[in-house]
């Protein structure tokens, strides 16, 4: 038995390396869906389909635990799944509530009616997917009253950074930020709702000024994993660690290689 990280691509690695910091002992069965990536463009219901065949996928291979370590399949996915009945004794967790309870203020867990909080000005850096399901707001909802959401979406930088231009991908940061301060002047905090997006959060928060707050998820999922597997011991007890992908295994080891800076070696799916 392992805990599974699923992405479309490569960006759930930067969740990935945060668990395996936070959690060394844990075995972690990486999935990318290499061949269908990106998602941030595909339809609602496409991103769908691909989601719930992966996770049953990993489910077959034995991950109790599946957390989807991409935005754009907890945005358009990640509910459905969860109405649609999960197998006993198997969960599927997303990305989006952490943060948003990290940016609240507010325990795991904790279903107490929405207050006031003190960031008013909020601005949303994800993928277009993601941007259309209003699934960051619609959380957000949940939790705190009062609070303005500026979502930008930002094509082109998942795709830049999976090829390796980092130059390209913060140059579009600073495009993405200048269209989303003529919507927002002065945002407070800044989510970054991407799992791509620490790789340039000096980029962003370069771009967005030094009295920006920006709230970058891999820390913070693997935070929130640590705490759901202490109340929860029997998940992700044992099993061995690997790497996996739709794709062509050589092609995306040497740009998983190149996207963390260390040896990567992925199979195939």
């Amino acid at each position: 038995m392992s805990v599974g990280i699923f992405d479309s691509g490569l960006g759930g690695l930067t969740v990935w390396s945060a668990v395996q910091r936070r959690l060394p002992d844990l075995a972690i069965t990486y999935y990318a869906d290499s061949a269908h990536a990106p998602y941030g463009v595909r339809t609602a219901d496409d991103i769908h389909d691909l989601t719930r065949a992966a996770v049953n996928n990993m489910w077959d291979r034995g991950c109790d635990l599946v957390v989807l370590a991409c935005n754009t399949a907890s945005a358009a996915a990640l509910r459905r799944m969860q109405e649609a009945g999960v197998p006993k004794g198997k969960r599927v967790l997303g990305v989006f509530v952490p943060l948003i309870e990290a940016l609240t203020e507010r325990n795991w867990g904790d279903n107490s009616p929405p207050r006031e909080v003190a960031v008013k000005q909020v601005a949303l850096f994800a993928t277009p997917a993601t941007v259309a399901s209003r699934a960051f707001q619609r959380e957000l909802a949940f939790r705190a009253i009062g609070v303005d959401v500026e979502a930008q979406a930002c094509p082109g930088v998942v795709d830049a950074i999976e090829d390796g231009d980092m130059i390209l991908a913060e140059a579009m940061v600073r495009s993405h930020v200048d269209a989303l301060r003529r919507k927002m002047p002065k945002p407070q905090a800044a989510i970054l709702g991407c799992t791509h997006y620490p790789l340039v959060q000096d980029a962003f928060q370069r771009a967005l000024g030094e009295d920006v707050t920006v709230f970058s998820q891999a820390d913070i999922v693997a935070e929130s994993l640590a705490d759901y597997l202490s109340r929860r011991p029997e998940m992700g007890a044992g099993g061995t660690s690997r790497m996996l992908t739709t794709g062509d295994p050589e092609q995306v080891s040497a740009r998983a290689t190149q996207f963390l800076r260390r040896p990567m070696t992925f199979t195939a799916a």
